[in-house]
């Protein structure tokens, strides 16, 4: 029987929770059945070594890569007409985004660049039986990708996270066959938006590969995270608002000012890096709130930890925390819309309220509280969170 032809595209393979979701959708694909193909916009980031063997990584096409570098830098390889397409995208973007954060505006001005670049960026000639867009805008596989069936996923709190171009986007969404998203609250966050595209919406979780997690969570670490008596707290993350960082830098504060002795490690990079640096210095606990830096591996430092906490304003379901309690550690999450999809209170980790205040009364609560502590902790060691399950979902859509 011939193979099914799937493409499946991503801008690149640096650091990120849906780059580590697409790592294992890929390992998850039945490679008798179906052929791969992947499409990077650029062949770039520290995950290009998980891509599976089995998986044919397309050559990188010049267009594309221009995709989130400096105009400057494009502009000066020729590509002209991109960069004016950037210049008035990002001109047409700041209009619309008055009065909005900087990452709140991020996903409008993607929007425009892929709609005043199309021109400019050539087809895929090769045909596919299905195209998969595994990070959004999807405009890619809707216009230049020849496929019988095409899918775009949905990795956030729509509602809340994304502040869209509202017009473009559900003429986006709606020429899509099927949307997948990552958690059924994400889904009903979606639909709150769009609720005229509920019969093309499927729920569909990050494929998490819970050996690889726990192989990888062996590197030794210890002049890192030093064994020194502390209480050591673990978030990892993207500096931005959304994943409240500022907020944990505060509450650490806090707690030390309470007479906890704790060391908070970040394990993340990202825009507002320098901000959080500022605020750790303003608040003047650079001994007990450390950045890591960008980590390839994530797994040893959640592994060392005492207490893993994901301080986030909303996520649609944060990989992170899963891969947390398949190392069986306890687990806070603040409760963010999407929260109680994540874990089961009290059972297999904690929500606390979503505020500062909230993030201390929860990390007091469980160092105090240690039956606690040692129960979510427990409960997240004896279960299996391995869901490859997940890819029969997949296979129902494309066949």
């Amino acid at each position: 029987m011939e193979k099914k032809k799937i493409l499946v595209s991503m801008y690149s393979m640096h650091i990120g929770g849906a780059e580590r979701s697409l790592i294992g959708l890929l390992e998850s694909f039945d490679y008798s059945v179906y052929e791969v193909d992947l499409f990077l916009y650029r062949h770039e980031g520290e995950f290009l070594s998980f891509i599976p063997n089995e998986v044919n990584l397309l050559p990188a096409i010049k267009q594309y890569t221009t995709f989130e570098r400096p105009i400057k830098d494009i502009v000066k390889e020729g590509h002209i007409y991109l960069g004016c397409a950037r210049i008035l995208a990002k001109l047409k973007a700041k209009i619309k985004n008055r009065g909005l954060q900087n990452d709140q505006g991020t996903y409008k001005q993607m929007q425009y660049t892929w709609n005043y670049s199309m021109l400019g960026l050539p087809n895929i000639e090769k045909k596919y039986d299905v195209a998969v867009s595994f990070l959004g805008p999807h405009n890619f596989i809707l216009d230049k990708v020849k496929a019988k069936t095409k899918l775009g996923w949905n990795h956030t709190d729509y509602f809340r996270a994304v502040n869209p171009d509202k017009y473009l986007d559900e003429e986006m969404w709606s020429r899509l066959d099927y949307i997948v998203n990552v958690s059924q609250d994400s889904e009903e966050s979606f639909l709150k938006v769009f609720p005229n595209l509920g019969h093309k919406t499927i729920t569909m979780e990050n494929i998490i590969s819970s050996k690889f997690v726990r192989d990888q969570s062996d590197e030794e670490i210890e002049d890192e995270m030093p064994d020194d008596g502390s209480i050591k707290i673990c978030s990892v993350g993207r500096f931005c608002d959304a994943k409240g960082f500022d907020m944990a830098v505060i509450a650490c504060k806090k707690l030390v000012e309470l007479g906890y002795d704790i060391k908070w490690y970040i394990v993340g990079y990202g825009a507002d890096e320098n901000y959080i640096k500022q605020l750790i210095i303003e608040n003047n606990i650079s001994e007990k709130f450390i950045l890591l830096g960008k980590k390839i591996n994530p797994y040893p430092y959640m592994k060392r930890c005492d207490i893993y906490c994901q301080p986030s304003r909303y996520e649609g379901k944060a990989v992170t925390v899963r891969e947390a309690q398949i190392l069986g550690k306890p687990v806070i999450i603040t409760n963010y819309p999407t929260a109680k999809s994540q874990l089961e209170n009290g059972v297999d980790g904690y929500i606390c309220e979503l505020s500062v205040k909230g993030i201390v009364d929860g990390i007091e609560k469980l160092c105090k509280d240690v039956e606690l502590l040692n129960s979510v902790a427990s409960n997240s060691r004896t279960r299996d969170y391995g869901n490859k399950i997940e890819m029969n979902k997949l296979y129902s859509l494309i066949g």
